[in-house]
């Protein structure tokens, strides 16, 4: 499987260098990348929600050693939230946050994450939006989790994301669906154990169907972050047996891939939010994403070997 070799080279200073300076790269970047700063964005912003979307903006970067850089990661969300204040946009442009980058792994990384991240929170919370906890691999989950639970003390409205790959996720949404939580489910994308996680797409693909039936069963929001038309189709099925309202739940979609499809469920009436990177350190993100979907992969070599 080309999966977890992709997700190794997303590790590797040397082929970080070979993709960077290969002519085609921005190109293809671009094509999942929103832009390199703030400004970038912006205008990203305004013409995505003009045609009915919403987003959930991600500033990318992750390979975080000192507290300095938490901080100046944490600065970057300020600055973005500072920037759409004046659009008025309230929860149609929320905010991705990984607690890494908010020095989750450092030495007291659990509390310097949490430090970090409330001033975001709270400046989403006063522009009328919110901020969902991205999943990272799984031994920085129970860490997640419990930021989580601290922010909703204050701040109910913050989600979090779970992966159906992972066995314990069945139990975490049972959980999180029972305390009226946002939760946006993925299949995941880090390379797991299969002591710990399915390893078998089909197996996860059923993984996820039974988790997100138990959440919209439940009593909070789910948001269905999949690009998977069958599971697009069963996840409407399921919120229809729910009795869920179209504004009871969200689908949730990369920037850049699939966007017809963004386009056809916010005309159906569904809301439809985009996941949307910005920023100069994208090559760890640009990585997962080549390998979450063998297209996009395909997409990058054709265009390297037709262009480069």
């Amino acid at each position: 499987m080309l999966g977890p070799v992709i997700l190794a080279a997303s590790r590797s200073d040397r082929m970080r260098r070979l993709v960077s300076a290969a002519p085609v790269t921005k190109q293809v970047v671009d094509r999942f990348i929103a832009g390199e700063d703030v400004d970038d964005v912006v205008p990203v912003i305004r013409e995505l929600n003009g045609q009915g979307l919403e987003l959930t903006m991600d500033v990318v970067g992750e390979d975080i050693t000192n507290p300095a850089q938490a901080a100046a990661a944490r600065d970057a969300y300020l600055e973005l939230i500072d920037r759409l204040k004046p659009l008025e946009l309230g929860t149609r442009a929320e905010m991705s946050v990984k607690l890494s980058m908010f020095g989750q792994a450092l030495d007291g990384g659990h509390e310097l994450a949490l430090a970090n991240v409330r001033p975001v929170v709270e400046a989403a919370a006063e522009i009328g939006t919110t901020v969902t906890l991205d999943a990272e691999d799984h031994t920085t989950l129970d860490s997640m989790f419990a930021i989580h639970e601290e922010l909703r003390k204050d701040f109910p409205q913050t989600g979090c994301v779970i992966q159906a790959y992972l066995f314990r996720t069945e139990a975490d949404a049972r959980r999180l669906a029972a305390n009226g939580s946002r939760v946006r489910l993925v299949k995941g994308a880090y390379k797991e154990p299969g002591s710990v996680a399915y390893l078998d797409k089909h197996e996860i693909d059923r993984a996820y169907v039974r988790i997100l039936g138990a959440l919209m069963e439940g009593e909070g929001y789910p948001m269905i972050g999949s690009h998977d038309p069958r599971l697009i189709a069963i996840g409407q099925e399921l919120a229809h047996r729910a009795g869920r309202k179209l504004d009871e739940y969200e689908f949730q979609m990369l920037y850049g891939i699939r966007t017809e499809e963004h386009l056809r469920l916010a005309a159906e009436g569904h809301r439809m939010r985009v996941y949307t990177a910005y920023g100069t350190d994208w090559y760890g993100y640009f990585m997962r994403r080549l390998a979450e979907k063998p297209a996009n992969l395909r997409f990058f070599a054709r265009s390297m070997l037709t262009k480069g």
